[in-house]
């Protein structure tokens, strides 16, 4: 599938089948012992990412693509810096407006639309966690390099690891397709990212979290 298809599928997903799941796991609400896990792991990455940044961001302005419900950005604005929040879907938008503190609402703009929108402007840095992994190895290349263009200086996002449960999951979603299912994971290697980066600056791998259902890999761009 092109960029674009990927996105619209993406889209009706998330605003039209996953926003009250997405809601009920990125809040404090009783969640299943598996979507334990995945809270549990993607409060583990969000950790992750948030190390790679300056505790005191005040001044910087910095795109959280693909925002979901807000957490991300609710964080580096408590960190002093200016944020441009954007989702595919409007819902997960309005979820994470309604969320955001009073006292942050000055230092966040919400947007939905497109990541790779170039009307975004400028940013010092660029958080892309769990938003391209849906994506193939070119698109992910390409959009990251798209995104770290100067005075960018880090795009720092995740990607779904090519590991063996993973792969039968990727397997299992091609043979048992179903009309509610979220779109496909793309599972990735490390090493052919930064192969397929490597003319255009210098991309690494900052590890992976392991915790249940959530298996994630965070990888660092720098132009």
């Amino acid at each position: 599938m092109s960029y674009d298809q990927t996105l619209s599928r993406v889209e009706t997903y998330f605003d039209q089948t996953a926003t009250k799941t997405w809601e009920q796991l990125t809040s404090d609400a009783p969640v299943s012992k598996i979507r334990q896990t995945v809270r549990e792991g993607r409060d583990q990455m969000r950790a992750l990412l948030l190390s790679r940044v300056p505790e005191d961001l005040s001044g910087a302005r910095i795109l959280d693509a693909g925002c979901g419900t807000g957490m991300m950005c609710e964080q580096l604005a408590a960190r002093g810096a200016n944020v441009v929040a954007i989702d595919i879907s409007p819902s997960l938008i309005a979820i994470a407006q309604k969320r955001l503190p009073r006292h942050l609402t000055k230092q966040v703009t919400f947007k939905s639309g497109d990541m790779l929108d170039p009307a975004l402007g400028e940013f010092d840095f660029v958080f892309a966690m769990d938003s391209l992994i849906y994506y193939g190895t070119e698109q992910i290349c390409t959009a990251v390099v798209a995104l770290g263009q100067r005075p960018t200086q880090k795009v720092i996002f995740t990607v779904a690891p090519r590991t063996n449960l993973l792969m039968l999951m990727w397997y299992a979603g091609k043979l048992f397709p179903r009309s509610d299912r979220s779109p496909v994971m793309m599972p990735q290697s490390p090493q052919k990212l930064m192969k397929g980066a490597k003319d255009f600056g210098v991309m690494q791998d900052l590890g992976r979290i392991n915790s249940g259902f959530y298996i994630s890999q965070a990888m660092e761009f720098s132009a």
